[in-house]
């Protein structure tokens, strides 16, 4: 087994590029029956080691992910990674992310000149901005049917919408 010269510090996509074979060891995957043996993976020299059911579960997503024609990346969640690499995941520009670390909502190192964001926790603070805007989408979808905004008419939802976004704005403000 050769090691990889990969740097372990970039987040590297890997693009699918043998479509034909990956549909062919997806179809293989989805035919698997649960109740047999582990599945197996077998050496150049013929060696035969029973895969791990957390690697095959690993192997599964990302066959079903390159099969769809995305590009893959693995990484330990432990990485650190540049302001750059964390903007890019979040969806925000480079500055909004360095706000967001001056400001104490996502730590940070710093090393050197250079800040480092670990990976963890990008994904935390992700996750915590995806569970505060299903919350809202919640709250907002509960005021609108209190309010029997779904037997009206669009323009009477829009007016409803905006009260309650004041509403909010109001409550936020206190």
């Amino acid at each position: 087994m050769t090691a990889s010269t990969q740097s372990r510090s970039a987040i590297n996509p890997i693009s699918p590029v043998d479509r034909d074979a990956i549909s062919k060891l997806s179809r293989m995957i989805e035919s698997f029956p649960a109740s047999l043996a582990s599945p197996m993976l077998i050496g150049r020299d013929g060696e035969r080691v029973a895969l791990p059911e957390e690697i095959y579960r690993v192997l599964t997503i990302v066959v079903d992910e390159m099969k769809s024609g995305h590009a893959i990346t693995i990484t330990p969640l432990s990485q650190r990674i540049s302001t750059q690499e964390a903007a890019d995941l979040l969806g925000l520009s480079r500055p909004t992310l360095v706000k967001l670390l001056e400001t104490g909502e996502i730590a940070y190192e710093q090393p050197g000149r250079h800040r480092r964001v670990l990976l963890t926790d990008i994904m935390k603070y992700r996750e915590e901005k995806h569970h505060a805007a299903m919350d809202t989408l919640d709250t907002l979808t509960a005021e609108a049917s209190g309010a029997g905004l779904y037997d009206t008419t669009s323009d009477e939802y829009t007016k409803a919408l905006k009260q309650a976004r004041a509403k909010k704005a109001r409550a936020k403000a206190k």
